[in-house]
């Protein structure tokens, strides 16, 4: 019985390293401090909505620790399945997620303007299409790794899949989620080591593209008129951005003290959702505001950690994708609360109330551990990946050869 004991023991101790094997502990460690911040601002946040809104004023709080520990299965699911499989899977989750987005459509459900939602306000695909939406472009950009000079081959079927994915959400209407997925795609192609020329041709278009928006769109309109009336004078901008500058300027240094904020009970917009960082600035002050924006600045590092030593391209594109993209979330919402940007309505990674977001960030999560699993196994990388994203910017000669480019090795020694 005690040698059976034993190496059942010695079982569970090995299947124990064999899970933690890679894992990099310094963005677990910051994803936990970033959920359990979250669901301490999210119900001093939310407590009164909840109650006036559902009767409990523990609703949204509740609500939002299913959602993540739903997130965090799959998270832990998704760092144990090899992310080269998305190759194959990819197309079929892309179709998926189209079918969804057009599905929102057909349903209608209007709530605040606009309709983004499968059911009474839950489940918006419009957050699981950014994701998708990376590790479809990561695997495209990787399987046309050596036709992305060919505008035929690169530049206008990026062009067609990212319109087809930014039109549908544009349609909700949902425009910062739409200029996520755009940037997120002129990033890719960028790191996937795009020609100079295409780089600054899809700025260009993109310009093209958010002037015309803007022309057409009365949110869109709305959004930028009262932003360049707040640059010019704060007493000016929108009412949700004067309410944030109050909490702001309330909050001082070292704020009002935890759920002592009452900005969020007299006026606030969307306190539990959009709004959130002025309450974490109204009740911790600017030294919460600074420990936040530290934790978010600490997964970017750990996430292009994890993408250098990527054992190939694929990893680091997708490594490099979801680290861009919370860091690219996270950069609007604190950013628009303090009338840096337009209106966007964005959620705030890991804190604002919300499950899709919640799900698909964490769901993120789970990939960039996986790719950082197997950077410590030892995996051959291809020569000819590294030459083309080893120089990022390629300055070609007229004859098409390469001038800068050269084999680079990951250093997985360096962190």
């Amino acid at each position: 019985m005690g040698a059976r004991t034993f190496v059942n023991g010695r079982l569970s101790f090995s299947l124990g390293r064999n899970l933690a094997r890679g894992v990099d502990v310094p963005l677990v460690l910051t994803v936990v401090a970033l959920l359990v911040f979250g669901l301490i601002m999210l119900y001093s946040a939310s407590f009164d909505f909840s109650f006036n809104e559902y009767g409990s004023s523990s609703y949204m709080f509740a609500r939002q620790v299913k959602w993540m520990g739903l997130g965090i299965v799959v998270a832990f699911i998704l760092s144990l399945f090899d992310y080269h499989h998305w190759r194959r899977l990819v197309v079929f989750a892309m179709l998926g997620t189209i079918g969804l987005l057009i599905a929102v459509l057909f349903i209608n459900e209007i709530r605040l303007g606009a309709s983004r939602t499968l059911f009474e306000g839950s489940y918006q695909p419009s957050e699981i299409a950014k994701l998708i939406a990376v590790i479809y472009l990561s695997v495209w950009l990787y399987a046309k790794r050596q036709f992305l000079h060919d505008v035929g081959f690169g530049l206008i079927p990026l062009g067609v899949i990212l319109g087809i994915i930014g039109g549908l959400i544009y349609l909700q209407p949902d425009l910062s989620a739409a200029g996520t997925v755009l940037i997120l795609g002129g990033l890719l192609f960028f790191l996937a080591g795009a020609d100079i020329k295409q780089i600054v041709f899809l700025l260009i278009l993109a310009v093209v593209m958010a002037w015309v928006i803007v022309q057409f769109s009365a949110t869109g309109q709305d959004r930028v008129n009262s932003f360049i009336a707040g640059l010019q004078d704060p007493t000016h901008a929108s009412y949700h951005v004067q309410r944030s500058f109050e909490a702001i300027i309330k909050g001082s240094i070292f704020g009002v003290g935890l759920g002592q904020a009452d900005t969020k009970l007299t006026g606030l917009p969307f306190a539990p959702t959009d709004s959130i960082f002025a309450v974490v600035v109204e009740e911790l002050g600017l030294f919460g505001a600074v420990l936040l924006m530290a934790l978010y600045a600490t997964l970017i590092w750990r996430g292009l950690v994890i993408a250098r030593r990527a054992p190939d391209m694929l990893g680091t594109l997708l490594a490099s994708g979801v680290t861009f993209w919370i860091g690219i979330e996270a950069l609007i919402n604190m950013a628009v609360m303090v009338g840096l940007m337009p209106f966007a309505g964005n959620a705030l990674p890991f804190i604002s109330a919300g499950g899709s977001n919640l799900v698909s960030t964490l769901c993120a999560i789970g990939i960039m551990l996986n790719i950082s699993r197997q950077s410590g196994e030892s995996v051959k990388m291809e020569e000819n990946e590294w030459r083309s994203f080893g120089a990022v910017i390629d300055l070609r000669r007229r004859n098409g050869r390469r001038s800068v480019s050269r084999t680079r090795r990951s250093q997985r020694a360096q962190g």
